[in-house]
């Protein structure tokens, strides 16, 4: 038996409708003009120097003049869109679907609309895949680039493992200055949200959170018998257990400061999630 397989026309859509429907949603995201919590005004004061014949006037800084009696200018630093790293769950839970499209298809077609969104707003964007594949791609503007990885997305496995929680512990030393998050995940990886608190501690982060009906249904039940699908084990638990669950991971996340979107694949979510996004101008924040 193969692990192996493709996203079908029915989750991926072909070629060219798959590209016309994430670029789609790129266009119907709205983005604010709100700036970064970690910002002040739009441009930041960096230091004062002397005078040299051509700069403006209004530069001036008139209280450095009062105290040294020499002409000062003062110089500001503008602001830049933010990098965006997209953290697409490629694990077999994203692939278990009770409908024609899987929650790693919709996750596919979102995180191609909001790179190509990002490319709008002149953001370089990369995306790293949180399965056990080793998929990385740095931030950039490259449009082709986009498309690319998106396409190797259409391959996926039934045996991979999540690795939320390692990647999101990795990526966070390595970015030297702050960047914009966006997970895309159904969160099954025990920890992930911990690990998404620290990050957000230093980074603007985003989780847009994907659940099956299937999995709704599970909720509020009695006792469930299931197996892990990327583990294989069987385990038992009450649908009550699983709703308090659900509730203190968003708890958590809310008092973390991360902007959640819980995903329900089997209503139509185009119309919140452009809201969402517009609500907290989550691609239009800018750094230093």
């Amino acid at each position: 038996m193969t692990h192996h397989a493709v996203l079908s026309d029915d989750e991926f859509l072909d070629s060219r409708r798959f590209l016309v429907a994430a670029k789609r949603l790129a266009n119907d995201l709205a983005y604010g003009t709100d700036p970064s919590q970690f910002l002040g005004s739009g441009t930041e004061y960096v230091q004062s120097r002397l005078y040299q014949s051509g700069d403006p006037i209004r530069s001036l800084d008139w209280r450095v003049m009062a105290r040294t009696g020499k002409p000062f200018v003062k110089q500001f630093e503008a602001t830049k869109a933010l990098p965006c790293y997209l953290l697409i769950d490629t694990s077999a839970s994203m692939t278990v679907s009770s409908l024609p499209r899987s929650k790693y298809g919709h996750a596919v077609i979102i995180a191609t609309g909001l790179a190509l969104a990002c490319l709008d707003r002149v953001s370089p964007v990369g995306m790293i895949a949180v399965g056990s594949r080793d998929l990385r791609i740095r931030p950039s503007l490259s449009r082709d680039q986009i498309l690319t990885w998106s396409h190797e997305l259409k391959k996926y496995r039934f045996d991979e493992s999540t690795s939320l929680t390692r990647r999101i512990t990795e990526l966070a030393p390595m970015l030297v200055s702050r960047a914009m998050v966006i997970v895309l995940s159904d969160l099954h990886d025990p920890g992930c949200v911990g690990a998404i608190r620290l990050l957000a501690q230093d980074h603007d982060v985003c989780v847009l959170q994907f659940r099956d009906p299937a999995e709704v249904g599970q909720q509020g039940t009695g006792f469930i018998r299931a197996r892990e699908v990327e583990t294989g084990h069987l385990y038992m638990a009450k649908g009550t257990q699983e709703l308090a669950k659900q509730s203190a991971m968003e708890q958590s996340m809310k008092r973390g400061g991360i902007d959640h979107m819980l995903i329900d694949t089997g209503k139509p979510y185009e119309r919140n999630l452009r809201r969402f996004f517009a609500s907290r101008s989550i691609l239009g924040k800018a750094q230093r």
